[in-house]
């Protein structure tokens, strides 16, 4: 049986030129993401407005400013200071202590020269925890980009011998 309009006879299990369509019609996907970005193109906007209103007043106390931090540092000859002001390491204590009274939950960083023994950092700390501080940090620059070279050994493997 033939139909007369060049269609296909479906009886035969040759389909001829018929495949199935594997690609995806992106087009409709297309349209909906356009509609919606002109929506929140206009919502964006609206959004945005508040609604007007008159706020009661308030005798709560107002946010404070936040303080300077808390640095204690050491140059290279091993003298102290806080915030910037020379303090006597016999005297660095008290005067932790009175700020730690003023600023109950201050976190005290820690910074000290490169050159100084790490021994002598620690002592510092030591002080600072101390005076009652237990949240203490320590302070140093970004990481050396360029690796860091072996010292060259002296002696007969060095010389090639």
């Amino acid at each position: 049986m033939s139909s007369a309009g060049g269609g296909h006879d479906f009886d035969s299990d040759d389909f001829g030129s018929y495949r199935p369509l594997s690609d995806i019609n992106v087009t409709p996907l297309v349209d909906v993401m356009l509609v919606l970005l002109i929506i929140f193109m206009v919502a964006a906007p609206l959004m945005m407005v508040g609604v007007p209103l008159q706020l009661p007043k308030t005798t709560a106390a107002k946010v404070t400013p936040p303080k300077e931090p808390l640095v204690v540092s050491i140059d290279r000859d091993g003298r102290l200071f806080i915030r910037k002001e020379p303090v006597e390491e016999g005297e660095i204590v008290a005067r932790l202590a009175g700020i730690k009274a003023k600023e109950p939950n201050a976190v005290v960083y820690v910074r000290g020269d490169k050159a100084l023994e790490y021994g002598r950092v620690m002592q510092v700390m030591g002080l600072v925890g101390e005076a009652g501080f237990g949240k203490v940090s320590l302070v140093a620059e970004g990481a050396n980009t360029q690796p860091v070279q072996p010292p060259v050994a002296a002696g007969p493997i060095a010389a090639g011998k």
